[in-house]
């Protein structure tokens, strides 16, 4: 077993933040192995003026760290990835693999409004208020709630997009973000309220940390395994498996929502797919009872995406048009 580990991710605060909770996790538990963590920017943290959905996938975020995992060099290899599991590609290219996924956090999405606002819910914003999100699977699902609203993009990482949001010339009267990073970042204050699945699914894998690793890498495999989660695994591999099963990418809006419980097996998956105007709905859920925690929660998420073909979901998928999409 390796006695050093070379930790890769993104550079921004917030996945540094990450991988040295992973470095923690495994020199916590193996006190005879050390690791270093390596940030490294990716093609996604250099296009921070358009919104996500127009310039590409997940992978926008992992190819270059994925090039690493096999370099030549050795002092440049990487031996693991640590990812927002949100940002993850569903479908890994040949030659990776999902080595494990940590304890969630926090899956929710939480609304933040300036500071010095009188307003506490997007119910108190006047009509034509502008919400900041960069997500389609967000802006949707509160066009469906809140058609009164104007969904605006905005980029950046959390620090940059409080402060445009603090900015008093700018045209945000409030942000939505994911409740777990704010955390990560020590900016719970910052959180105004979070919602819950009756306005907003959150996105596959939000609050937890994917780790990626080089396929049949059994070395890193045996880490992981004693360091990973296994009620945020069994969640996340149906949540994965019901976004692959639909052909969503990380832009797409399919919100979910699961709980697994250890002493009974019982898993829910609750999934939503719905159109970019907000318009169209399909909302629906799948219950479990898991004995092998990988195949039986990727069959939960199978089951569900099947349900909600069925019932219209993929023919408002294929209906997308991202060059069309009006925020």
């Amino acid at each position: 077993m390796s006695k050093h580990i070379r930790i890769g991710g993104r550079q921004s605060q917030l996945a540094v933040i990450q991988s040295e909770l992973v470095k923690h996790l495994i020199e916590e538990k193996f006190p005879d192995i050390t690791c270093t963590v390596f940030a490294l920017q990716t093609f996604g943290d250099q296009q921070q003026s358009k919104p996500l959905y127009s310039f590409g996938g997940k992978a926008l975020w992992t190819k270059e760290l994925e090039d690493l995992l096999y370099d030549e060099d050795e002092h440049r290899r990487l031996d693991i990835i640590v990812h927002s599991l949100k940002d993850m590609p569903t479908t890994l290219p040949e030659g990776f693999e999902l080595g494990g996924i940590t304890k969630r956090l926090d899956p929710t999405d939480c609304l933040v409004m300036p500071q010095g606002s009188p307003h506490k819910t997007l119910e108190e914003l006047p009509a034509g208020s502008v919400v900041g999100t960069s997500s389609v699977r967000r802006s949707a699902q509160l066009k469906r709630k809140y058609p009164q609203l104007h969904f605006e993009s905005i980029r950046g990482n959390l620090h940059t997009r409080l402060r445009k949001l603090d900015d008093p010339q700018n045209v945000y009267k409030c942000i939505i973000l994911a409740s777990a990073g704010m955390k990560r970042l020590g900016l719970e204050h910052r959180i105004t309220n979070t919602f819950d699945n009756s306005v907003m699914y959150h996105a596959v894998g939000q609050g937890a940390l994917g780790i990626e690793i080089r396929a049949q890498d059994k070395a890193m495999k045996e880490i992981l395994d004693a360091v990973c989660d296994t009620n945020t695994t069994a969640c996340c591999v149906a949540e994965r498996q019901l976004m692959r099963s639909l052909e969503g990418g990380c832009s797409v809006p399919i919100g979910v929502e699961s709980r697994y419980d250890e002493s009974t097996g019982h898993l829910h998956l609750g999934g939503i797919v719905v159109s970019v105007d907000g318009k169209q709905a399909v909302e629906m859920s799948q219950d479990l009872v898991v004995k092998d925690i990988m195949s039986d929660s990727t069959e939960c998420g199978r089951l569900l995406a099947e349900k909600m073909i069925s019932n219209g979901a993929r023919e408002i998928l294929e209906e997308i048009n991202f060059d069309r999409i009006d925020q």
